[in-house]
């Protein structure tokens, strides 16, 4: 979180430092509030498209940014974070586009005299910006309209998946009008200095993305098609165990990773763990909990047979710690990954030393069973405590069990704030924060 946070600022921090490096303003022409108008109009624009350009890219979900950035749960934070940022920014940017007119409207504030522009050779490319610019203006302001809604939709957690997997598409329009907005309306000398050419490969790779998008073209070269092959439900957890037949080609996972999963075309991709280890044999398995509207459906809705389409892999949750040492943490149904590694662990051990804690709010004795099952194969030591029975696993308990527990990696995913509340009690206690593993997943 930490270094995902450094490359937000440092990407700010870049946009801002190649603008003010490009724009030859000085101080003492900004004589009147008109001029710091024009320039913050110019620098929030700027901070604006580029926040934009990067955000679009990582909607794509760019598999070679993933080592980078430690995972596409990573990237679709910096996604989140570039977007609300974003979303600020353009504000701003509207704010003292419309205020100052209102303000001389009502009469509370003066515009002054403007001086006639520089006579521009006929037909060159600044008079054709300089005629499009109200058009420009227009598109602009109404892109920013559409946006603005888009971007609050996408951030009400009520707001039904299904309609925000659609309507979230159409922000790639707002964003190729927002360019075309931009492109006219930078300062003209801007695109002959160092901005320039950075400006340029943003919107154009980001309108590529937008395309991308628009006709659902998004990692299509990592999408295999199958079927249901069987379905097992745990009632008591309201859990479903859905394994299925892949009839492409399939890369291979590493377990931990996890895949976007398409059962019906009218809710679009869901993301969820990979529960088992790749054999290459075709067969690959989802364990997925019914804790929203569409995924409380899924019991009545699929059936043995159904066509699917798998997506991925995805994420770099996958256990390749340099500790000798791992303590694994899986809180409810944040078990899955773990699922998947100690079967790989059952043909292929890593010699580490492992200490698996499984906490659950509903005690199923069925699958229960299978995880004591897969443990033991694996020669993992299990940990399981019911939340009736024993309470909430707290890092005392972790560092009571597991003396050695600051030699350790330790990988956790479950309930978000559980997961703080260990990583700070934790390293509190002495364990560095880089060796606290936690996926952020999450896709609003």
């Amino acid at each position: 979180m930490k270094s995902l946070k450094h490359i937000f600022w440092i990407y700010l921090l870049l946009l801002s430092g190649l603008w003010w490096f490009t724009d030859q303003t000085t101080w003492a022409s900004l004589d009147n509030f008109f001029r710091w108008r024009a320039l913050w109009m110019q620098y929030s624009g700027v901070l604006g498209i580029g926040i934009m350009s990067l955000a679009m890219l990582l909607a794509i979900r760019p598999v070679m940014l993933e080592s980078y950035l430690g995972g596409l749960d990573k990237m679709y934070r910096l996604h989140k974070w570039l977007g609300i940022s974003g979303l600020v920014i353009a504000l701003s940017h509207w704010l003292m586009a419309q205020v100052p007119k209102w303000l001389v409207g009502w009469g509370w504030l003066e515009r002054p005299v403007r001086l006639p522009r520089p006579a521009l050779p006929e037909g060159s490319i600044q008079q054709f910006f300089l005629n499009q610019r109200h058009l420009a203006e227009s598109i602009g302001e109404w892109a920013f309209y559409g946006a603005l809604v888009l971007m609050v939709l996408a951030l009400i957690k009520w707001f039904p998946y299904r309609w925000f997997f659609k309507t979230h598409r159409v922000i790639a329009v707002t964003y190729l009008a927002l360019v075309w907005h931009s492109v006219v309306l930078i300062k003209f000398d801007y695109w002959s200095g160092v901005l320039g050419p950075v400006m340029a490969v943003l919107m154009a790779t980001g309108s590529v993305a937008a395309i991308l998008v628009l006709f659902r073209r998004v990692a299509t070269s990592r999408q295999v098609v199958g079927e249901v092959a069987s379905i097992h439900r745990h009632d008591a957890l309201q859990v479903l165990a859905l394994n299925i037949q892949l009839k492409g080609h399939w890369p291979g996972h590493e377990s931990g990773q996890f895949a976007f999963l398409t059962l019906h075309e009218d809710e679009g991709p869901h993301p969820f763990t990979i529960t088992s280890a790749w054999t290459g044999d075709g067969h690959i398995q989802f364990i997925i909990k019914a804790l929203g509207d569409y995924t409380r459906t899924l019991a009545d809705r699929l059936q043995v047979g159904d066509p699917v389409k798998v997506e991925g892999p995805y994420g770099r949750f996958n256990f390749q710690g340099k500790q000798p040492r791992q303590i694994w943490v899986g809180g409810g149904i944040g078990i899955t990954p773990f699922i998947a590694r100690l079967q790989t662990l059952t043909q292929i051990p890593d010699g580490k030393a492992i200490n698996l804690f499984h906490t659950t709010t509903v005690y199923d004795a069925e699958a229960i069973g299978l995880l004591e099952r897969d443990a033991q194969a694996a020669n993992v030591p299990l940990h399981v405590l019911w939340d009736k029975r024993d309470g909430q696993l707290n890092a005392e308990q972790i560092c009571k069990l597991v003396p050695d527990w600051r030699d350790a990696d330790v990988w956790f995913c479950g309930p978000a704030g559980f997961g703080q509340a260990l990583k700070r009690d934790l390293t509190a206690m002495g364990l560095p924060k880089a060796r606290f593993h936690q996926e952020l997943f999450a896709l609003r």
